[in-house]
C-alpha cells in the first residue's frame, strides 16, 4: 500500500517546512525563471500556480496581476502569503486539493505546475482538473522529473522508488503517459535540471 496519499504529502511537508526553501530554491530557481518565460503569458491573464508550495515562483510572476496559488499544505500557503506581502505582490492563495480543483470551468489562461505532477498521489486526475480549469487556446508550464516516454522503469528503480515515492517523489512517471489521458498537446519538451532528469514541458489546450 502506498504512502503517497494527500494525508501523507500534507504531514511531510509540513515537516519539510524548516528547509524547504534552501532545497527547492537554490537548485531550481533558473528553471523556474525559464518556465515563466516560456509560459508566455500576458500581465492580465489568470494564472493558477498548482501545488505553489511556499511561493518560490512568484519573484518570476511579478509582472503579472491576476495570480491565484494553490497547495495542500497549510503551511506552505501561509509562506507563501507571507512572501507575496514582501513582493507586494497580490495573489489569491489556498488551501486545497490539486486532485479536485474548486474552481469553474475554463477559469484560467495559463497554469504554473512545478514540481508537482511527480509528487501527487494522482498525477492523471491532477492534469485532468488543469485541463478542465484551463481556458481554450490556454498553456501549462511543468517543470517535473519523469523518466522518457516508452521507457520502463528498471526493477532497481522500482524498488528505489517505493522509498522516494514516500519521502520526497515518485522518481516514475512519464509525461506523455500523463498527458495522454487529456486533450492537452505537448509543445515543448526540453532537458532542466541533473541532466535532463528534470525537463521543462508546455502544454496547450486545443
Amino acid at each position: 500500500m502506498s504512502l503517497n496519499t494527500n494525508t501523507w504529502n500534507r504531514l511531510r511537508y509540513t515537516l519539510y517546512l524548516p528547509i524547504y526553501d534552501l532545497i527547492a530554491d537554490r537548485i531550481f530557481r533558473k528553471y523556474r525563471k525559464r518556465s515563466v518565460e516560456l509560459l508566455a503569458a500576458k500581465p492580465g491573464d489568470a494564472i493558477l500556480i498548482l501545488g505553489a508550495g511556499t511561493g518560490l515562483d512568484l519573484p518570476y510572476l511579478q509582472a503579472y496581476t491576476n495570480l491565484t496559488a494553490i497547495d495542500i499544505t497549510p503551511g506552505m500557503i501561509t509562506k507563501l502569503r507571507e512572501r507575496a506581502v514582501k513582493l507586494s505582490i497580490p495573489v489569491n492563495a489556498h488551501v486545497m486539493n490539486g486532485q479536485q480543483l474548486a474552481f469553474a470551468d475554463n477559469s484560467f489562461d495559463a497554469v504554473v505546475a512545478h514540481l508537482i505532477l511527480a509528487v501527487i498521489p494522482d498525477p492523471v486526475a491532477c492534469i485532468k482538473e488543469v485541463e478542465r480549469v484551463l481556458k481554450p487556446g490556454g498553456t501549462v508550464m511543468v517543470f517535473d522529473k519523469f523518466i522518457p516516454d516508452g521507457q520502463k522503469p528498471s526493477i532497481l528503480r522500482k524498488l528505489f522508488n517505493q522509498v522516494a515515492s514516500t519521502l520526497f517523489s515518485d522518481i516514475n512517471r512519464s509525461i506523455g503517459t500523463i498527458v495522454s489521458h487529456t486533450s492537452l498537446t505537448i509543445e515543448l519538451n526540453e532537458p532542466a535540471a541533473l541532466n535532463g532528469t528534470f525537463r521543462l514541458v508546455r502544454l496547450r489546450k486545443p
